[in-house]
């Protein structure tokens, strides 16, 4: 057996605690100290098909832990960078507390725990559930107001009500452009029918909302795509895994052909971080029961960590400046 002088703490994968990217643990907001806290809520009970999102805090984990072979942040070969390194703090806050079979207790849960992040100073990452979950984000997100919305997903989640369900996944958005500290919406990725009906769609342009297809983004180019984002302001980027293709993102519960690619969502967020401050940022609806291989964990968890990223990244740059 060949025995090295120095020796190195890896926690691979498949070791230790499942945390996001093998993070410290915080138990309890109150006593959070970080710059950046990363919090799951498992509440698939807004979904109009398929459940099984309320397990896409753990899948998302477990899909993380494959970037984080703890070593010195993470080092990009293509930029030439070396992201999340050891002067951010992240930690791992658990979950937000869910009461099966009440929607909106789940919900009210789920706002404060953002109001109690956003107090001790924490950018919030959140960790989805289906969409619904957005619009409680949004709520607990007050503070930081007034910032735009950046949504990437298949669907335009503009509806009214469903029956009078006003707060289910479907409506997240629209719940978002009736907070007066939302500014503009910028919704990438909307393609496919039954995305919406017709009169949610022209509701969502009368309020001024930016809706872009796949092909469209593609026609224009992601250098345009971003044009159309207000520079140097506040952004709330809220992300459902279903805006990629299924090809490469199958588990989530209404998945929608035709949608982006790794590379461009990759790219994207890499042009948002830099154009604007990202004050917090959600990925919802990964359902792992329909992905026995974990791809669409590891793809979600991947988009986390690359935001992630390019968020830390502008900060040092500009502490710098």
């Amino acid at each position: 057996m060949v025995k090295h002088d120095e020796k190195q703490f890896l926690n691979l994968p498949f070791t230790g605690i499942c945390t996001f990217g093998k993070y410290p643990i915080c138990a309890d907001l109150d006593q959070l100290d970080a710059d950046v806290a990363v919090i799951g809520v498992p509440n698939d009970m807004g979904t109009q098909w398929k459940s099984g999102a309320r397990m896409g805090p753990r899948g998302i984990r477990e899909g993380s832990t494959l970037y984080s072979f703890g070593l010195e942040g993470a080092y990009d070969i293509e930029n030439d960078i070396t992201y999340l390194g050891p002067d951010w703090k992240v930690v791992d806050c658990g979950d937000v507390d869910m009461v099966h079979g009440d929607l909106m207790q789940c919900h009210e849960n789920t706002e404060a725990a953002i109001r109690k992040i956003v107090s001790k100073g924490a950018m919030p990452v959140v960790l989805g559930g289906d969409h619904s979950i957005t619009a409680a984000v949004g709520e607990g997100l007050e503070e930081l107001g007034p910032f735009h919305v950046i949504q990437i997903d298949a669907h335009l989640d503009w509806a009214d009500h469903r029956s009078g369900m006003r707060y289910g996944h479907g409506s997240c958005i629209r719940r978002l452009s009736e907070l007066d500290y939302v500014q503009k919406i910028f919704q990438l990725g909307i393609r496919g029918i039954s995305s919406s009906k017709k009169e949610d769609v022209d509701a969502a342009r009368e309020y001024g909302s930016v809706i872009l297809s796949p092909r469209q983004m593609r026609k224009m180019g992601i250098e345009e795509v971003l044009e159309q984002i207000p520079a140097g302001e506040k952004y709330y980027v809220t992300i459902d895994i279903d805006g990629l293709d299924p090809s490469i993102a199958p588990g989530t519960g209404t998945p929608s052909p035709g949608g982006l690619l790794y590379d461009e969502v990759n790219e994207l967020l890499e042009g948002i971080a830099k154009r604007g401050e990202v004050i917090g940022f959600d990925l919802v609806e990964v359902a792992p029961p329909y992905d026995p291989t974990g791809i669409t964990q590891q793809v979600g968890a991947r988009l986390l960590l690359d935001l992630l990223s390019y968020v830390l990244k502008e900060k040092e740059s500009r502490k710098l400046v």
